[in-house]
């Protein structure tokens, strides 16, 4: 690559992707492991978008934001799984560094937008349980349309920042990337330049995108609770619980791999591997698991369209 003070990012053709450090024997095994987590992620988002989209039932704004939630945690997991099952079966490991960029520039544009947007879901689950007879009021078409729109214009803004600040680093100590795809933190780490700057900067806008959500969720959570405990009967509360139970579900889990990712120490990359595979891939997939096992209308919806496939067979 060339003497550390002269080169630079320029100069780079691609870089290598080292994926997951493990004996070559068990290659096929994460292979395939990612294949079937990633053809459920395919199946379970794409089927989740077909019923919402066809059953009239489901035309309201907790749905129209669950359409959107499946949209992003296939697009996400789309940027990240089939370069890496590529990876397991190419010597080189290679990423262009277009490529490189953007991969990472999507991924943050998905993820940032699906944060927004299970903000966007909280406060509508906090409209519905405490302030039910507004409901449909609060939560016009218009206003869920501007959540959506403004949750990816998050992202965007967020992601050209990020991508803007990353890639006019100098990559001059080494080309390997020590993870399964593009991400800031693997790609600081081969970086020469001083970032004191960068960590500052993109520290700031984690801050900006990160604590504004959960605040939100927290907040809406909060209120949700004390409106659920003043419910006098054991029926009412369960039911008015169970509406948004599901939601809470994908922000655990979401939210639980991406910080068990990122305050994960440097010095064990191989636990972030494993946390970014869970935000990535498991909880896509989990998701319409979530929704679907625990909610009566999806289950209704998705037993009318597979008995309406086999009457058209």
């Amino acid at each position: 690559m060339g003497d550390r003070g002269t080169s630079n990012h320029s100069e780079l053709t691609d870089f290598i992707l080292v994926g997951f450090r493990v004996r070559p024997e068990l290659h096929i095994l994460l292979f395939l492991l990612i294949l079937l987590v990633y053809a459920m992620v395919l199946l379970g988002n794409v089927g989740m978008m077909a019923i919402i989209m066809t059953d009239p039932r489901l035309n309201t704004p907790m749905y129209f934001f669950l359409g959107n939630l499946s949209f992003i945690d296939l697009s996400y997991s789309s940027v990240i799984a089939p370069k890496a099952m590529v990876n397991f079966w190419s010597e080189s490991k290679s990423i262009t560094f277009a490529g490189c960029v953007t991969q990472f520039f999507l991924f943050t544009v998905f993820i940032v937008t699906e944060g927004f947007l299970l903000a966007a879901m909280a406060y509508d689950r906090f409209i519905a349980i405490c302030n039910p007879l507004l409901y449909s009021v609060q939560m016009s078409a218009h206003l869920c349309s501007q959540l959506v729109a403004g949750s990816y214009f998050c992202g965007c803004i967020t992601a050209v920042l990020l991508n803007s600040m990353t890639f006019t680093l100098s990559f001059c100590a080494s080309r390997v990337i020590n993870h399964f795809y593009c991400d800031y933190r693997p790609l600081q780490r081969i970086s020469c330049s001083d970032l004191y700057v960068y960590k500052v900067v993109s520290f700031f806008l984690c801050g900006i995108t990160i604590l504004p959500t959960v605040i939100v969720i927290i907040v809406s959570y909060m209120y949700i609770a004390s409106t659920v405990l003043k419910i006098r009967s054991f029926e009412g509360r369960k039911k008015a619980f169970s509406t948004c139970s599901s939601h809470l579900g994908v922000v655990s889990v979401l939210y639980g791999a991406v910080f068990f990712m990122y305050l994960t120490p440097d010095r064990f990359p191989e636990l972030s591997k494993v946390a970014s595979f869970c935000y990535t891939l498991v909880t896509p997939m989990l998701n319409p698991l979530i929704y679907s096992l625990r909610n009566k209308d999806v289950k209704e919806a998705l037993k009318k369209l597979l008995e309406k496939k086999n009457t058209i067979l």
